[in-house]
């Protein structure tokens, strides 16, 4: 097996990999990388080629010694057919060769958590660990899985459903799926701001982004009246997973509970699609130290959805 730099005319035969992949998503394809504004970051791309074709890809950018995936990215990490064992020992090895010819000190890889696959299969995550990684972090996660058959509203909160069924009886409020970003990103702004911190992306991004992938971003606004009081940003990452991105409302407006009813819409969307998980994303209390520490209020909400956690973890070796 063979490793090269990525240039620019393996682009289409990059993201096809990725699309029929087994574990890639959205945030692994070169079409989403193009989003960030030009020079914005130097990436170092990998190919694995076996008989010169694609055997598995691995994003990322290597920094003083230290390759890192993801970056400018949610997710990354190799990404592969659904491999046997043996193939995932060998693609492992090579990525260790490879890094010990090229002077590569430490590789990170934040892989997509297991729910983003097709078919669940643990043959590369078992390969790493036996070949010398170590995990270096772990983030709580939360999914709520989707299955057609269900009557998923019966699966929320006792308290969770009231308050959704007491919002249709609010004729002033609805929900859209539209491309108000301008409605959106004052919102995503204020409500970010309330935490000392600012949005991933800039209003630019969300943007650019959209126009790139207009089937992987969905926005999901919630008005009183004319008045927009909150609004869920969607990524559908792959055909398995619909990734609530961002999740914001105007607090003044929070006895409307516009977040329960967006969770609905969102749950209820994914599900007529075919999707197999909502994804609410990370709950860090990122004014911790230590950045595994869990945000308890946040989990706690999103439970409310009969959401379960998954981990995100982050694969570390030294060579």
């Amino acid at each position: 097996m063979e490793i090269i730099k990525y240039s620019e005319e393996w682009k289409l035969k990059w993201d096809e990999f990725v699309i029929n992949s087994n574990n890639g998503t959205m945030f692994h394809l070169q079409k989403f990388f193009d989003y960030h504004t030009p020079g914005k970051f130097k990436f170092d791309h990998l190919i694995f080629l076996r008989n010169n074709k694609i055997a598995a890809l691995l994003p990322g950018k290597l920094t003083n010694g230290i390759y890192e995936s993801p970056i400018g990215a949610s997710y990354g990490s190799i990404v592969t057919g659904d491999i046997k064992f043996a193939e995932a020992m060998e693609i492992v090895t090579a990525l260790l060769e490879y890094g010990r010819k090229n002077n590569i000190k430490e590789f990170e890889l934040t892989p997509a958590p297991m729910i983003y696959e097709k078919y669940q299969n643990q043959n590369l995550e078992f390969a790493m660990r036996w070949l010398g990684f170590s995990y270096k972090l772990h983030y709580i996660s939360s999914a709520i899985k989707l299955g057609r058959d269900d009557d998923y509203l019966l699966r929320f909160t006792p308290t969770t459903r009231r308050n959704v069924r007491k919002t249709f009886r609010i004729k002033e409020l609805r929900v859209e799926i539209n491309e108000r970003y301008d409605e959106f990103y004052p919102i995503l702004v204020e409500n970010k701001a309330k935490h000392d911190a600012k949005p991933t992306h800039s209003y630019e991004d969300l943007l650019r982004l959209k126009e790139l992938m207009p089937d992987n971003l969905k926005l999901f606004m919630i008005y009183l009246g004319s008045k927009p009081i909150g609004g869920s940003l969607m990524f559908f990452a792959n055909k398995s997973v619909a990734l609530c991105f961002y999740n914001m409302m105007l607090y003044e407006y929070a006895e409307y509970k516009p977040m329960h009813r967006i969770m609905y819409d969102v749950v209820n969307y994914a599900t007529e699609n075919g999707y197999s998980y909502v994804d609410i994303g990370v709950s860090q209390d990122t004014k911790a130290e230590n950045p595994m520490t869990p945000s308890m209020s946040l989990i706690e909400f999103k439970e409310q959805f009969d959401a379960k956690t998954i981990m995100r973890n982050t694969f570390h070796i030294r060579l």
